[in-house]
């Protein structure tokens, strides 16, 4: 099945348990900001997003099943929390007021300060706060779906004990970023290191809590784990790519954030490497500096296409392609058709996003 028809069929009942959850919290609150916390958290998660890790979760389990068994989707919808917890902190620490072309959940706390007229504290102060806690408290309300399904509960820890595992290897990998960003000598290899954690680890454990429902074998869990390690790095890649010289109508974020934030996309490391002494001086000034503008960012663009970087990048992006596609040709007789389509046309999907 197509990853666009599997989305049709699935994502309405992910979205049904998410509310479930959130539903189950708002019900056991009674204080009134409490209320809207858990209200606008809420909301949050329901106004967008492809729902693409708890689809690999359900897929990796209904991959070893003969009949399918919708008892997947509430345990596959922690994985969607934890993704949504670390965008939260992320939109935070990288200043993004907006995210998928709607406000972002501490900004939508700032404009809550603007309508009630707050006096105690800055309206970004509060924003800020109550979006740190917001991330914490998605991190745990995405460990109750696996506390109130129909599985095993030995099934149930080990699939927190693989929630945990994604946790720390998502922190380890924004940590390795932050420090990314005060380097100049970097190369690509410490580039992909830091997005097979940030990026490619919720993805790979996504599959592999949903294998831990059918306790399936080791063998079959490396290949899987392959995969999904190698989906999340193409998906990074073509993430940086996009955040430079995508469609803001299609990606919801503007082209000039990563540049003036300074991050450290596999764009600018490439860049850095390949241009000459003086060119990798002025892209560095300019990347330091404070304030950068228009034309700032404008020539920032042009040094990267100088360099060439869209499409070494994208040659990149297709090595780990070529190693996923490997990945999947070895789980050809392990894996039903229907998701085996799925994998494929995902990793498809992924590489060829717009730009």
């Amino acid at each position: 099945m197509k990853f666009a028809e599997y989305s049709k069929e699935y994502i309405p009942k992910i979205n049904d348990a998410i509310s479930f959850i959130y539903d189950r919290k708002l019900n056991s609150v009674e204080n009134q900001f409490l209320k809207d916390y858990y209200s606008e958290l809420k909301d949050y998660f329901l106004s967008g997003g492809k729902r693409i890790r708890p689809l690999l979760c359900i897929a990796s389990f209904n991959a070893f099943n003969k009949n399918l068994d919708d008892k997947i989707v509430l345990p596959s919808i922690g994985v969607e929390f934890l993704h949504n917890a670390s965008l939260i902190h992320d939109d935070i620490i990288d200043h993004d007021d907006y995210r998928r072309g709607k406000p972002a959940f501490h900004f939508r706390f700032r404009n809550y300060h603007q309508k009630y007229n707050l006096k105690k504290m800055r309206d970004d102060e509060f924003g800020t706060s109550i979006g740190i806690i917001g991330g914490d408290s998605t991190f745990f309300l995405g460990m109750e779906s696996f506390l109130f399904n129909d599985f095993d509960k030995n099934l149930n820890l080990n699939a927190i004990k693989l929630y945990e595992k994604a946790f720390n290897d998502i922190a380890n990998g924004v940590l390795i970023e932050i420090d990314m960003v005060n380097r100049k000598d970097l190369m690509i290899s410490e580039y992909i290191e830091m997005i097979s954690l940030k990026t490619g680890a919720l993805l790979e454990k996504s599959i592999l809590i949903g294998a831990n429902y059918n306790n399936v074998e080791e063998k079959i869990l490396n290949e899987l784990s392959v995969y999904g390690i190698n989906l999340g790095i193409i998906f990074q890649i073509i993430d940086d790519i996009l955040g430079t010289f995508g469609d803001e109508k299609i990606t919801g974020k503007p082209t000039d954030g990563d540049i003036r934030e300074g991050k450290k996309t596999c764009l600018l490391i490439d860049a850095l490497n390949k241009l000459d002494e003086t060119e990798r001086l002025n892209l560095e000034g300019l990347i330091e500096k404070p304030d950068l503008t228009r034309n700032d960012v404008e020539t920032v663009k042009d040094l990267f296409h100088k360099a060439d970087v869209i499409n070494s990048c994208k040659e990149l992006a297709n090595s780990y392609y070529k190693e996923a596609r490997l990945s999947l040709d070895k789980l050809k007789n392990e894996i039903n058709q229907r998701e085996m389509e799925f994998f494929e046309d995902l990793l498809n999907f992924v590489i060829n996003r717009r730009f």
